[in-house]
């Protein structure tokens, strides 16, 4: 099979940037890597609309129906269990199907359920529909994970997967933004159910955008296009075993030391995602369209801490991840206590130190699938990030109900030494990998001191 020209996208500076991404002739290489990408984002981004919409509607439930702060936890607490699960089974069934199909059905499922819940009402009601909305957004994921690894190499992947995880911070912003005027205006119910038709609507714009390898297209594997042909193995193609879930995943130890990262780091970042509406208009006293705009500041510096630290774990660190997401633990920890402490009349300054913990919440967040996608195998991408990921809604269920109870007994305080708490033990287990990379990597330095300089 022919090895279609250097990636013009990424490796030749001859043409202008606008030229690159959006001239390339259909059928190459730049054409699908530009499409993947863009398609994934946005794809991604269409899921969060559909789950992160449900946390700017919570207030509004808990007026009309009297439910508690722990009533409410216990629909987030659902969510992040049934999440959780869905994510290591949806992650190896991902390994073992087509991404195209199996994430653009899983939000378009998704988006139903939402649909069902606008027209709903009753704590049972909302505790069943959410937690059969976490089996399908965990749908998401894993064939996001998978669609990346088989479209970009080991050498590139902490800035193209920081790329594409930018997808979580756009759905934010798009729901944050919008979702306070929506229910001003319409009521909460309508943050639940316009949501749910655009993301059906984008849910068939991934059936036509997205394919599954290269191979479908008629291009050879990413490693043989990116001249690393010596690290391609002949199983890359083959679908995973589940004896290989066993001896890949389960049995590897830096894949659990990502795994309990995960947890402690998804208490403070399912806290902000569940309870940040809540929190900002009783402790700070703003109205919901203001805290609206807070958190919109919070995703934009989150998509940015993102980048930066895929970015810099590529460019200083050569492919370890450990490095920078301890650091960035260390800040948030320290951005979370100036929040906590921050007497209320302050809008702008709590504004500000949002961004620095948005900042440097996502940067870990995204550095743990990166690894994660390092440690494991190319075929195990899926079930990899998925057993982390369901580790990661443990964490997502303390911080369900696990914070409205603290948050109804003891007060916020409580919430926030459970934040900062979590933060450290993550950036400890971060630090357990400080040294380790992608095998591959490891084996091509190996490779260039034996055989010298080209």
């Amino acid at each position: 099979m022919t090895v279609s020209a250097p990636d013009t996208l990424f490796n030749n500076n001859d043409r202008p940037l606008f030229d690159k991404i959006f001239h390339s002739p259909p059928g190459t290489f730049t054409y699908w890597r530009v499409r993947i990408l863009y398609a994934t984002i946005i794809g991604y981004a269409a899921f969060y609309l559909v789950r992160q919409n449900f946390s700017m509607a919570m207030p509004g439930i808990m007026a009309e129906y009297g439910f508690s702060k722990i009533d409410m936890g216990w629909i987030a607490t659902t969510f992040s269990v049934v999440y959780g699960i869905g994510k290591f089974i949806n992650g190896y069934l991902s390994d073992r199907s087509d991404a195209r199909y199996f994430m653009s059905m899983g939000l378009f499922l998704s988006a139903m359920v939402c649909l069902a819940m606008g027209f709903g009402s009753g704590l049972l009601f909302f505790t069943l529909l959410w937690g059969l909305n976490g089996w399908f957004q965990s749908m998401g994921w894993p064939p996001c994970a998978r669609l990346i690894t088989q479209w970009f190499s080991h050498k590139e992947l902490g800035s193209k997967w920081s790329l594409w995880a930018s997808s979580h911070q756009i759905g934010a912003v798009a729901i944050f933004g919008l979702g306070g005027f929506l229910i001003e205006r319409f009521g909460w119910r309508s943050v639940l159910i316009v949501p749910a038709f655009v993301s059906m609507g984008l849910a068939f714009f991934l059936l036509n955008r997205l394919r599954d390898t290269p191979k479908e297209v008629g291009l050879p594997s990413v490693e043989e296009y990116k001249n690393d042909v010596v690290h391609v193995s002949q199983k890359d193609d083959e679908r995973i075993t589940l004896k290989e879930v066993l001896t890949i995943v389960l049995a590897n130890k830096l894949v659990w030391f990502m795994a309990i990262a995960n947890m402690c780091l998804y208490v403070s970042r399912m806290g902000i995602f569940f309870w940040a509406p809540t929190f900002l208009q009783e402790f700070k006293g703003v109205t919901l369209v203001i805290a609206g705009l807070q958190l919109v500041s919070f995703e934009i510096a989150s998509l940015f801490g993102g980048i930066v630290a895929g970015w810099a774990s590529d460019r200083f660190f050569g492919g370890r991840r450990g490095p920078v997401g301890t650091v960035f633990l260390l800040g948030l920890s320290l951005a979370l206590f100036a929040v906590w402490k921050t007497p209320p009349g302050h809008p702008l300054l709590d504004t500000l130190l949002l961004i620095m913990a948005g900042f440097l919440l996502n940067g870990p967040q995204v550095l743990n699938g990166i690894a994660t996608a390092d440690f494991a195998s190319k075929r195990a991408v899926g079930v990899g990030t998925g057993f982390t990921g369901s580790f990661a809604y443990i964490g997502g269920a303390i911080a369900g109900v696990g914070v409205g109870s603290i948050a109804e007994k003891a007060g916020w305080d409580g919430v926030f030494i459970l934040f900062i708490v979590t933060s450290l033990i993550s950036a400890f287990f971060f630090s357990l990998t400080w040294n380790r990379r992608a095998k591959v990597l490891d084996a091509a330095v190996e490779e260039e001191e034996i055989d010298g300089p080209c």
